[in-house]
């Protein structure tokens, strides 16, 4: 067992692709969160998905046998409404899924003078015109706030194009950068271990993207779980700016990787 670990008090565990996939539970999930919380160990999971706001996401995880609360899910979005309020912002202009927009309710949608641009995963809602709209705010003085900034994600078994292409075309093109609410956002992971609160040296995260759950979780100083499930690919391990610090086939081997103490509860007899 590695040293680091004896040191862990808390876990946050990414969604899409790590707990579920294609709405589905991943073989192993379920006993491997319910190992977690026998353990005594702080648990939280955080999401960059902006195509769906948090009471969905928590309603799927408790169709799915497993038990959230509200306060138990990180979502992007609702970080990025946070720095909204934060920096005083009141006035918008909104690209994220229709599901989405009950989340930035508080705001008032400007496309003359916003302050801030609102960009989310929008899939085939992507239009030039569209584009080209976000890059005339971003010009015309609005601050780019980009929810994430995923490369790709996994749906229906096939990558796709997530927001992060799309928040670099607009960086490109008008010579700023974006504020990013969500993963790899050092200050989502920092929010995350406050809200377990342990230290970020405490806290291992597990996800499936190499780039926004183990370089983020790392830029904090929280230790890194990659799995083989969801998004990941083998060319992800030769990238030589990623070092997790485990890697593991599923979330169905944390328990044992932590060292955790747990047995499944045994299926009942059907009479």
């Amino acid at each position: 067992m590695k040293k680091w670990i004896r040191s862990v008090r808390g876990v946050v565990l990414d969604l899409d692709g790590t707990v579920y996939e294609d709405g589905e539970l991943i073989d192993g999930a379920g006993d491997a969160i319910a190992a977690v919380r026998a353990a005594g160990l702080g648990l939280k999971f955080a999401t960059n998905t902006s195509r769906h706001p948090r009471g969905t996401l928590i309603e799927r995880l408790r169709r799915q046998g497993v038990d959230a609360a509200p306060d138990d899910v990180f979502t992007a979005p609702r970080a990025a409404a946070a720095w909204l309020v934060d920096h005083g912002m009141t006035r918008i202009s909104l690209h994220v899924s229709p599901m989405t927009v009950e989340e930035f309710t508080r705001f008032a949608i400007d496309e003359q003078q916003p302050e801030a641009v609102v960009v989310g995963d929008l899939g085939d809602d992507w239009t030039v015109e569209r584009l080209n709209r976000v890059f005339r705010h971003v010009m015309g003085g609005a601050q780019l706030l980009a929810i994430q900034k995923n490369r790709y994600w996994k749906h229906g078994g096939a990558l796709c194009l997530d927001a992060g292409p799309f928040v670099a075309a607009i960086e490109y093109a008008t010579d700023t950068r974006a504020v990013v609410a969500g993963k790899p956002s050092p200050e989502f992971f920092g929010a995350a271990a406050a809200a377990l609160d342990i230290a970020p040296g405490q806290l291992v995260v597990v996800g499936d993207d190499v780039h926004t759950d183990v370089l983020g979780a790392q830029s904090v100083g929280a230790r890194a779980v990659l799995v083989k499930t969801g998004k990941f690919r083998s060319a992800d391990l030769g990238d030589s700016d990623v070092r997790p610090d485990l890697t593991l086939d599923s979330i169905g081997q944390l328990p044992a990787a932590l060292g955790l103490a747990w047995r499944p509860r045994p299926l009942p007899e059907r009479g």
